[in-house]
Order: C-alpha cells, then structure tokens, then sequence
C-alpha cells in the first residue's frame, strides 16, 4: 500500500467515523426530546416574577413546539394589588402576560416551597422600589435558583434578546468574542476539515465544473466582495449558480424562485454543492466553517444604520455555516436579519469547539433534508 493509497484510507475511516458518531448523537437527540416531552418530571418547574413584554417572551417560548424542557408554573405581578388569573384587572397593558396569580411579596418564598418551584425568574423591567430581594434570597437559601431574564432568555432560546442589548451587556459578559485558546483550536479544526472536505468533494465538485462551464459561458467561479473579521473586506468564492449579468441593475437579495439562477445553478443550491469553494476560504483564513453568514458591504451598511450592534457580529470570522442558518429560517428582511443578528451574538458569546461540531452536524442533517437553500 502506498503512502497515498494509506492517507486517502485514513481520511476515509475519519470520515465514516465522524459521520456514524453525527447519525447516533442526532438519534439519541431526538429520543431523548420525546422522552423530555412525555415525562412531567424531567421538565423544570419555573416561576416568572413580572407580567410584561419579558413575560409575553417567555410565555411564548413555552408554548412552542421544539421547547419542552421548563414548565412554566405561573407569573406573578410585582405590586400589591391582586389580579383575577381570568381578567385584566390591574391595568394590563399591551405586550404583556396576564398574572395567573398575585402573592403578596412576604408570601414568596412560601408559595416556591410550597409548589415546588425550582427556579424563579426575575423578568420585570419595573424593579426600583418593588423588588422583593429579602424574599428572592430568602428563596435562594431554600434551594430555589434566582434568576435574571437575560440569562433565562439566552439558555432556554439559544439566541440573545435583540431588545435586551446594551453596551453594559456586551462590556460585563463573559466570554465575548475569542481567547487565545479558542481562537488557536478552532482555526486548527478549520484546516484539518477544510482540507478534508476539499478531497472528499472531488468526486462532486470535479463534474459540477464541467456542468456549469457546459451550460453557460463566464467564469466558473462567482467572487463576491463580503464584510469578514473586524469588518475587512475579502471576496467569497462560490460556484456560479446565476448567469453572467445577473447583477447588471445593481445587488439584490436572492430570493425563492430566483429567474437569474442557471438550471445547473438552482439544482446545485438546492443542494447547496455551489457553497463548496467557500471552503478554500476558510484554508486560507478568509472565513471559518462555523461563524455568522458573510454579508455584502452595501447591505452591512444599511442594516448597521438600522439595527443595534450589528457590526458587532464581525468580532469574529464569518462561516460557511452558523447558528443563525440552522435556527432560523432563510429571509432577506431587515427584522429577520435582526433575529439572525440574535442568534450571531448567542453562539459568539457562548460558542466553543462543540457547540460548532453540533452546528455542523446540524447542517449536513439539513443538506439531506435539502431544507432553507436559495
């Protein structure tokens, strides 16, 4: 066996390897969530201190289908004057959740112990002269965590609040941005996977090349200027899916059904083999396997002027893939780029090597599933 033949048989085992370990963790995932929704025990009972648009959010979440892991056992309005869990007395006003109860704030840590509860959440946004912290500490030494809505929010949703972000929230959390060690390790794993990833394709990226340069004349490439680290401009290689002019009147979100997409061009972002060439990007440090979405300058631009913070996202480099793509839906709005803007800023702030290898196995699960592609 040569020195080839033995290296190309290693990738391979890695790669079988990775995959089957990828298949199994996904499968146990989704037994152990049928589990998690049939048995009350394993759900967290929870209190949540506040009534209002925090509330709503919170409310909300519990409700969804894919969110199982908390159950919410009611929300109690800061004040003094009760409220009929089936009325709006008290003055509800708009954007907020009606208190199932009221107790009297000497009454708390009574009624937690009482009920059960494990966590209170404190998630009123009037809190000056009307929080009850003799009580919330009387709570915590019972046993039962305290804890603030932005927290909350961020573990159980997996993105930040985008109402919720201050300055004061980016300067006192921890872990914003990349250390030393974590910069080191992930741009280790990019260039053992992008080197992986770019052998393994051959098989696909080889006849791809023939199809698209057959088809059409232009470029094979598609090279498009995109916003990276810190804001530096690089250009992004890509398969080119679209026909030579198809910019000719200026950029424009792609969107479903694009009339400027090449036949080969719409079957290979189904099936998104026209994100390939990214990856010799991320050999050469351009962007990362696992990062916010690269962005156009002339839509950075615009959407910095209208949404908080988001040039923040660009504290680290762009990905091929990312938390955003695999939670939230394709959309080319400035509200649903304020949404992904969320999940950006969770994953940088709590990322790590596994919640990139989950991101990943998340991605080649919707690849299969051929689900979100423009």
């Amino acid at each position: 066996m040569t020195d080839v033949e033995r290296i190309n048989g290693d990738y391979m085992f890695f790669f079988v390897v990775l995959s089957a370990f990828s298949l199994s963790l996904l499968a146990w995932r989704a037994i152990f969530i049928k589990v998690i929704d049939r048995t009350a025990t394993f759900k967290r009972r929870v209190l949540i201190l506040g009534t209002g648009s925090r509330a709503a959010n919170i409310e909300k979440l519990s409700q969804e289908h894919r969110h199982k892991t908390i159950s919410i056992i009611g929300y109690l309005r800061l004040g003094s004057r009760p409220v009929h869990p089936h009325s709006d007395a008290g003055g509800r006003r708009n954007g907020e959740r009606r208190a199932d109860f009221w107790v009297a704030p000497a009454e708390l840590a009574q009624f937690c112990q009482a009920n059960d509860v494990e966590e209170v959440v404190v998630a009123s946004t009037e809190r000056r002269g009307m929080l009850p912290v003799s009580e919330l500490l009387a709570c915590k030494f019972q046993g039962t965590q305290i804890t603030e809505y932005a927290s909350f929010w961020e573990r159980e949703s997996g993105q930040v609040d985008p109402d919720e972000i201050s300055p004061s929230w980016m300067l006192f959390s921890d872990s914003f941005g990349l250390g030393i060690v974590r910069r080191f390790v992930k741009r280790g794993f990019d260039i053992v996977v992008s080197s992986l990833v770019l052998v393994l394709t051959l098989p696909i990226t080889i006849p791809t090349a023939l199809l698209i340069l057959l088809e059409s004349r232009g470029p094979l490439f598609y090279r498009q200027e995109r916003v990276g680290l810190h804001g530096k401009p690089f250009m992004v290689l890509k398969f080119r899916s679209m026909g030579t002019d198809a910019e000719k009147n200026g950029p424009v979100w792609a969107a479903k059904n694009d009339p400027r997409v090449t036949r080969v061009g719409a079957f290979i972002r189904k099936v998104r083999i026209d994100e390939i060439p990214q990856v010799i990007n991320v050999l050469c440090g351009d962007m990362s396997f696992v990062g916010p979405r690269p962005e156009r300058p002339v839509f950075v631009e615009a959407l910095a002027r209208k949404i908080p913070y988001y040039n923040e996202r660009h504290v680290i480099k762009p990905g091929i893939t990312g938390w955003a793509q695999i939670n939230y839906p394709y959309g080319a709005t400035e509200h649903d780029a304020k949404m992904k803007l969320a999940y950006d800023l969770y994953s940088i702030k709590n990322g790590g090597l596994f919640l990139d290898i989950i991101i990943m196995m998340q991605t080649v699960k919707a690849v299969i599933w051929h689900d979100g592609a423009r």
